[in-house]
């Protein structure tokens, strides 16, 4: 029992035959914990069962859960590939007790599943426990009969777990196992316990107290255990191996990295790089974490990037890394069959951000010699490291991969200066600033009786102006309003809040403009009095805007069957990014790698047309969460439900959990009509549409413009297209017929130039102004300008519409003293611009013509400076 597979299994059924409920690992992505970017322990899925904020019908459970740390607070990322167990990817074993067994029988599973179940020799494993922990310690050198010469105490640093500053809390116990006296480093507790030798393989945490706000602890009154052990680190004892890449699941992926790679020699860093970035680029996808810019997306990005840059360094500059998933489906595959089902998905996203990085990565690479060719000492600046951050992709932390393997490092403080500038640029740039927090202490929350009825009488409870409690709104003022009851549907999961009014019998009227949720079911009604006062205690008579209602719960509806159509025609990787649902129109935001092709966006309209045709009845269901997910119910992904949930069925086609207002049968719908479909981000499509009557206004639009074009064209609407082709091939036509005319005037302007060039300090010079040429032209210009000044330096300038183009060229020999981004920066001063470019040939743009000649006249003096410092 040795491969990994099967240390995982034998895990799995040790602890199940001792009446633990074998649970799933949880997606990478938290559903019960905002303040983790990723799922980074087996207790994660767990911590509101320890919280006591939620209830399993079990009491034991064991779990191979995947785990990432890349990001955050736990960020492995740049050790990943230089030592023998750092990992942005690894699985952790993990048995839990939920206020049944304790230090006893949790101390005796581990020792009996490590000496008896996998064989391991006592003399070869090394106990810790907390300093104070005489209970545990009791247990290990009393009943287990540890040697005492093989076990040792620690401090809190190392041997006392917390959930957070206050919290549940306890002591841990961990077992080392010892690699030998060959491998350098002394046992836990010593001052050597750095080093290789002793490796910690599973921690045993015991969750005794809760500590106070003061630091107190009070004993649970149910303590309970959670434990971890890596599947990785274990592996590596049972192989006999000292490195955790030297197992067989890694050593499976070298193999295959190093195959489509090319590169043979398996001892590479870079192939460990790549094995491991596989796993956790993989398992990303398949949880639902798409490349990006931001957030977990920018980790993700950050992994793939970094895999691909050690690529390009063992020579692959080809597409590779999404290669490797089918060799790491039937590596992980049986263990975790929704790899094998996403294989395809996960294959194509990650060739995507490859493709997307590849057209890049050379580029900057060439930049980045450049920096370091003119860096004068071992510290990359932060602001060199930011240049490759914005302009070409490169993640802080890939540029100071590359570094390192140079024996430089970074100034990522100054990285961190520049980060910081750029987004307070983009906050000056911001029209919007932040609204202000309501703060509303109510006990209970509002009845919302509006899924039955539209109109419905509430007390009101609560009245506030300018963001503070008052008595009463006098007419005209605006304000906000509380009631016990209330038919007004809150803004929530993407459909907007109700309008309309509450009135009252004596006959003040109060206009809700929109409505909102507070807390965890305050519903607010916002807007202004129109008749009349409101006070306190007022009964009043509540009236949705029904019509309104009517078209947003319509939208809402065919929603729910765009997001079916999406999954059916695209696939099951398609999960909901974020929706707008209006009386007008609808937005749906979705996971997708690529744009729709006209065929599937025609597919996805026929599928709900075909459905609102069949005109189901739309049933509403309060179910358990566990109960609607096994009823097919699609839940909005990384969302977190409360015990029962409001399902929401339209025949066969869709269910979903849903709090929003629909039709009474999806035939209400009438007609569906996509207007747009577009990309917001890497891996985040969105699909704009209209429903019902303003479906039709969209198609009596489209015909009325269809009409004006045909019109235009001088063609019936049936021919519109075919003579708009035969306009746009004869504008094209006519374009490049220009476009050779200037390219020839350029040229011929160019020859005239050359009799004004001069020479300084033994350095030919060319600066003169050239009129009607466009920046292509300037451009073909340039080239042919310095052909025949074989060598010098060459600066034109080119006036359009008030704005200003300039070029600089030099020849090559002479690049290494004249540098043409930094002539060109100097001129662009002068005509109020900036620019930049390559040694050879720069461009800049300015709004000053009339700095022009100053601009040309400066290249004298700037080569003669340049002569003189060399």
């Amino acid at each position: 029992m040795k491969r990994s597979a099967e240390l995982r299994s034998a895990f799995l059924d040790y602890f199940a035959e001792r009446g633990h409920t074998v649970v799933d690992s949880s997606p990478l992505v938290p559903g019960n914990d905002p303040t983790l970017l990723f799922t980074n322990a087996g207790m994660v899925q767990f911590k509101d069962v320890f919280l006591g904020r939620e209830k399993r019908p079990y009491t034991r459970a064991v779990s191979s859960q995947r785990c990432v740390r890349a990001g955050g607070k736990h960020n492995d990322l740049e050790n990943v590939g230089y030592t023998a167990r750092h990992h942005t990817f690894f699985e952790m074993l993990g048995n839990f007790s939920f206020g049944d067994y304790f230090k006893r029988e949790a101390i005796g599973y581990a020792w009996e599943f490590l000496t008896q179940a996998l064989g391991l020799p006592p003399e070869k494993l090394w106990v810790t426990v907390y300093t104070d922990d005489e209970d545990a310690a009791s247990i290990w050198l009393n009943e287990i009969g540890v040697d005492p010469a093989r076990f040792s105490r620690c401090g809190e640093k190392d041997n006392f777990w917390s959930m957070g500053e206050t919290g549940p809390c306890g002591p841990c116990s961990e077992i080392f196992y010892d690699h030998g006296p060959e491998v350098p480093g002394g046992p836990p507790g010593s001052p050597d316990e750095d080093g290789d030798r002793y490796v910690e393989i599973w921690n045993l945490v015991f969750m005794q107290y809760d500590r106070d706000a003061a630091g107190a602890l009070k004993p649970l009154p149910r303590p309970s255990v959670d434990t971890g052990m890596g599947l990785e680190r274990l592996a590596a004892v049972m192989q006999g191996v000292h490195s955790n890449y030297d197992i067989d699941l890694f050593q499976a992926l070298i193999r295959a990295a190093a195959e489509v790679t090319g590169y043979r020699d398996l001892r590479a860093k870079s192939l460990r790089v790549i094995a491991d970035h596989i796993r956790s680029a993989a398992f990303l996808v398949v949880d639902g974490v798409t490349p990006g810019n931001e957030g977990r997306g920018y980790v993700q990005r950050r992994i793939i990037r970094r895999a691909i840059r050690h690529g390009y360094q063992l020579g692959c500059t080809e597409p590779f890394f999404y290669k490797l998933v089918a060799p790491l489906v039937a590596e992980m595959g049986r263990a975790y069959p929704e790899l094998t089902a996403k294989q395809a998905h996960v294959e194509q996203v990650l060739r995507t951000e490859e493709e997307r990085f590849a057209d890049t990565l050379d580029q900057g690479l060439k930049i980045f010699e450049e920096i370091v060719a003119d860096l004068d000492g071992e510290v990359l600046p932060g602001e060199a490291v930011f240049r490759l951050y914005d302009t070409y992709g490169f993640p802080a932390d890939l540029t100071a991969d590359i570094a390192r393997e140079r024996g430089l490092t970074v100034d990522l403080s100054g990285f961190e200066r520049e980060m910081a500038k750029q987004k307070e640029r983009a906050r000056a740039a911001s029209q919007f600033g932040g609204a202000s927090e309501l703060t509303i202490e109510l006990e209970g929350e509002t009845d919302f009786t509006g899924y039955e009825d539209i109109v419905d009488e509430g007390t009101v409870v609560a009245l506030y102006r300018d963001g503070e409690e008052c008595e009463r709104l006098a007419p005209g003022e605006s304000g906000l309003v509380v009631l016990d009851v209330t038919p007004f549907y809150a803004e929530a999961g993407g459909q907007v809040g109700d309008q309309g009014d509450l009135g009252t019998d004596a006959g003040p009227r109060f206009g809700v403009e929109d409505t909102q949720k507070y807390g965890d079911g305050i519903i607010c009604h916002i807007g202004r009095m129109r008749d009349g006062e409101l006070q306190v205690g007022d009964r009043v008579t509540a009236r949705v805007d029904g019509e309104r209602r009517r078209d947003t719960a319509l939208h809402h509806s065919a929603t729910h069957l765009l997001h079916a159509a999406l999954r059916e025609v695209l696939g099951d990787h398609v999960h909901q990014r974020g929706s707008l649902v209006q009386p007008e129109r609808l937005r749906f935001d979705f996971t997708h790698f690529e744009p729709l092709t006209q065929d599937q966006l025609q597919a996805i309209e026929r599928l709900v047309n075909r459905e609102i045709r069949e005109n189901h009845t739309v049933e509403t269901r309060i179910m358990g969460l566990d109960d609607a997910k096994a009823s097919g119910a699609v839940a909005l992904f990384g969302e977190k439900y409360g015990e029962q949930v409001r399902v929401l069925r339209m025949g066969d086609f869709s269910t979903e959990l849903c709090g929003g207002t629909h039709v009474r049968a999806v035939g209400d719908i009438g007609l569906f009509k996509i207007t747009a479909e577009t990309g917001i981000s890497s891996g985040v499509r969105r699909i704009e549409a209209v429903a019902a009557e303003r479906a039709l206004d969209w198609i009596r639009d489209e015909e009325a413009r269809l009409a004006r074009i045909a019109a235009l064209v001088k063609g019936a609407a049936t021919d519109a297209d075919e003579r708009v082709a035969q306009l746009v091939e004869r504008s094209r036509k006519l374009e490049k017929e220009l476009e050779q005319l200037k390219a020839k005037l350029a040229s011929s302007a160019g020859s005239d130039l050359m009799d004004k060039t001069v020479e300084v300090d033994g350095v030919k010079v060319l600066a003169a102004k050239l009129d009607g040429a466009d920046p292509k032209s300037l451009r073909d210009t340039m080239d042919q300008l310095k052909n025949k000044v074989g060598s010098g330096v060459v600066l034109l300038a080119t006036e359009s519409d008030g704005k200003v183009n300039l070029i600089a060229g030099v020849t090559k020999d002479l690049t290494a003293r004249f540098k043409a981004g930094d002539l060109v920066k100097a001129a662009a001063e002068k005509v109020g611009g900036r620019g930049g470019g390559r040694p050879d040939m720069a461009q800049a743009g300015g709004s000053d013509p009339t700095g022009i000649p100053a601009a040309l006249d400066l290249v004298g003096d700037w080569v003669r400076e340049r002569v003189a410092s060399a």
